[in-house]
């Protein structure tokens, strides 16, 4: 089996559908587009994979309803078309999904979702349950109250953070383009289509700074970027050409579609090797010899039943430390609860976490994707 066709039968993707594949040539949305995209997503959700769509679109639907002509420069301009436009653009995948009875959620970001580690695990959190209980999240970035975004943002970038988010296998970047090419097409016609690369190649930057596929606010340059961010949690990423008939059932099958952009690592690999190599530690948790055990030989959870004491004022999302009796450290991970909270669970079974703290969030303290050995 090829790689295409190990990726195609992924059952986690991030699909990333740009302005010009939604717009009517930025004059508000294309239905009919619209209408192709459900329905290809329609079809994989019966294959079995879960999908988060990430969709430009509201800034140019804001535009037409408010009747403007030309894309204004004012960020509070920008502010009111992307908050007029959202209403508009949620409505038509929503009601166009509810004709398959799906049902989907608008989720609105910024890049302090992604940066405040609390944060990270409550957007987490939401956008894997949301997936587990069958609805299709239609992502965007929350331009409305996010002034550095409109200016500086893109979707390509979000799209492989939301991959990272919901440790997505695959990150398919939706474009007017065939995929990358070694250089620009309009100038050399023969030029061959790159079919796949590893993320981190310094060549595909150097061959996407040539100004090929400048649409919306993002080029083939911030894809490139979004495949390296991707690949840091073990997604690959397909730079994909948007107007092929079928182009997600196609890439489901394997076919050589577009350009893929695979990680250098393993998923699991390079996920765990992002966790221990990017964070600082913010407490520590000392773990009974079962504990310790259990996470060194069976790679399983950390259960607030096997840790004996905690130490630090950490909050949830942060980064602390696992220790056993001897105190020395055997992993490190994301905290599911803050340091107030974890001392009441502190050696006690998963089903008493409600009635102690009167809620739950996870049944663990530390999940096993958000654990690292050391």
């Amino acid at each position: 089996m090829t790689l295409r066709q190990q990726l195609g039968q992924s059952k986690r993707w991030v699909v990333k559908v740009g302005s010009s594949l939604v717009t009517n040539d930025g004059q508000g949305l294309n239905y009919e587009l619209i209408d192709a995209w459900v329905d290809q997503i329609a079809a994989l959700r019966k294959q079995g994979i879960q999908l988060v769509l990430v969709s430009s679109g509201a800034v140019a639907e804001g535009m037409k309803r408010l009747g403007w002509n030309k894309r204004p420069h004012a960020i509070y301009q920008l502010q009111a078309a992307a908050a007029t436009g959202q209403m508009g653009l949620v409505q038509a995948y929503e009601s166009r999904f509810q004709e398959y009875d799906i049902h989907t959620a608008q989720v609105l970001l910024t890049h302090e979702e992604l940066v405040d580690r609390r944060r990270y695990l409550n957007a987490r959190s939401t956008l894997r349950t949301l997936l587990d209980l069958g609805v299709v999240p239609v992502v965007n970035e929350n331009d409305t109250i996010a002034v550095d975004e409109i200016c500086f943002g893109d979707n390509d970038t979000l799209a492989a953070l939301v991959g990272n988010l919901v440790e997505a296998e695959l990150v398919v970047l939706l474009t007017d383009q065939a995929g990358m090419y070694e250089s620009d097409p309009r100038k050399n016609p023969n030029v061959p289509i790159i079919r796949q690369r590893q993320a981190g190649d310094p060549e595909l930057e150097k061959m996407a700074s040539g100004g090929v596929g400048n649409l919306g606010r993002g080029g083939m340059l911030t894809k490139v970027r979004a495949a390296e961010r991707a690949a840091r949690s073990g997604a690959a990423t397909l730079i994909a050409p948007g107007y092929e008939s079928g182009v997600l059932q196609n890439i489901a099958a394997g076919e050589e579609v577009g350009t893929l952009i695979t990680p250098g690592e393993q998923p699991l690999v390079a996920r765990k090797q992002w966790l221990a190599g990017h964070m600082q530690l913010r407490g520590k948790l000392v773990l009974d010899e079962g504990a310790v055990t259990v996470l060194r030989d069976s790679g399983c959870s950390l259960l607030a039943v096997g840790v004996t004491s905690v130490e630090g004022g950490f909050g949830r999302g942060e980064v602390v430390a696992c220790v056993g009796p001897d105190n020395r450290e055997v992993a490190r991970g994301l905290v599911n609860y803050d340091a107030a909270d974890a001392r009441k669970i502190m050696g006690q079974s998963s089903d008493r976490i409600e009635s102690i703290l009167g809620y739950v969030d996870e049944s663990e303290l530390i999940h096993r994707d958000n654990l690292v050995l050391v």
